[in-house]
């Protein structure tokens, strides 16, 4: 499944038939599961944050051994943030599952692929807008 840059550990492709309907039952259901299980692994990585964060807050003396923790937990919260908003964005596709609107592009309507859903199942973009959408970006220094 996908982890926090969005590169999948373990999952079987779709197979894709010629002639097959654009997202489909079964391609819904291909999806669903790659959301769900990554969600899981998400929420499972928030858990073991927060018992470590509870096991190892130490009262050091030392203020750099206490700096040293301070800037660990915070580097490590900052990353469950950004997790909280990716775990967002997966219920938000999970959403667009269930109201039959997956898979295609929120700027042009056209389907975004099974391929690039795959390798990025919150994709809301096709390709060529996610491409002028950065190129738009540069000009603009966002």
């Amino acid at each position: 499944m996908p982890n926090n840059n969005t590169q999948f550990s373990h999952f079987e492709p779709y197979p894709i038939v010629e002639g097959e309907e654009y997202m489909n039952e079964k391609q819904e259901d291909h999806f669903r599961a790659i959301l769900n299980e990554w969600k899981r692994e998400l929420m499972e990585e928030v858990d073991s944050t927060i018992h470590h964060l509870q096991e190892e807050a130490t009262n050091f003396a030392d203020p750099s051994d206490r700096a040293s923790q301070e800037e660990e937990f915070s580097l490590e919260l900052r990353t469950r943030d950004r997790e909280r908003k990716l775990i967002k964005k997966i219920n938000e596709a999970l959403e667009r599952i269930d109201e039959e609107d997956y898979g295609y592009c929120d700027a042009c309507g056209i389907e975004i692929g099974i391929r690039r859903l795959e390798a990025r199942p919150t994709a809301t973009l096709c390709i060529d807008c996610k491409t002028l959408a950065e190129i738009k970006e540069k000009q603009t220094g966002g």
